[in-house]
């Protein structure tokens, strides 16, 4: 049997990566085989030659299950703009299938797979689809991650909706705090934890030098 999660965020750089890591090396100390999946990247670096996505590199390194680069990451663009952009521009069709055939050859290799999405649910990977579709076609539970930010409060509960919009299993959200506490933060967690229709799995620390971030332990917040 497969543990299967799709990842999105509130907005782009709210931390699905780093959360998406933390719960790889969570669910590896639990026992499982786990890999992380980025689908479609856009913005690389240089790497002995190759040109690779930072998120997929950082979700390839905390996986338990050694994979060549193309397996975590099959749509990769050198440039940073939105899929369906950088799809037409390079013609390159990011179709649901490869998606979906990459996704069939993780699971028969682990049994724990975390799918980070591209920005938030909404996010286009052509002009007719969104990843959003690709998800609810693969039928995979969502956990949302809101960076905690003004305006996180709308954004979520606009990201809420639209996930019980699909009738998709909303298996939980993270508050993750991408910079330092502010007044009202107590009032904001409340409110999120009112309004949003998931449980709540916890709230990770603000981290001044973010490389010490992935040292972590999610057990800390995470329900037992």
């Amino acid at each position: 049997m497969n543990n299967c999660w799709f990842i999105t965020g509130t907005d782009t750089n709210v931390g699905k990566t780093i959360v998406g890591s933390l719960l790889l090396k969570y669910a590896k100390k639990l026992g499982y085989q786990t890999v992380g999946y980025k689908p479609v990247s856009s913005g690389v670096k240089k790497i002995y030659e190759k040109f690779k996505n930072n998120d997929a590199m950082t979700l390839q390194k905390f996986s338990s299950i050694k994979l060549k680069y193309e397996e975590i990451n099959p749509f990769c663009f050198r440039e940073q703009a939105a899929p369906h952009i950088l799809s037409a521009k390079n013609n390159i069709n990011i179709s649901f299938k490869k998606l979906s055939l990459g996704l069939s050859e993780l699971k028969r290799q682990s049994n724990w797979i975390l799918i980070e999405g591209a920005g938030g649910w909404y996010t286009p990977l052509s002009n007719k689809n969104t990843y959003a579709d690709w998800v609810l076609q693969e039928k995979i539970p969502v956990i949302l991650v809101v960076g905690i930010k003004l305006g996180c409060i709308n954004h979520a509960i606009l990201t809420n909706h639209a996930i019980l919009k699909y009738n998709l299993h909303f298996s939980g959200w993270i508050a993750n705090n991408i910079f330092p506490k502010k007044k009202f933060h107590k009032e904001n967690i409340l409110t999120l934890k009112k309004y949003l229709q998931a449980p709540f799995l916890g709230e990770i620390p603000y981290f001044k030098n973010i490389k010490k971030i992935y040292n972590y332990d999610l057990s800390l917040i995470l329900p037992q």
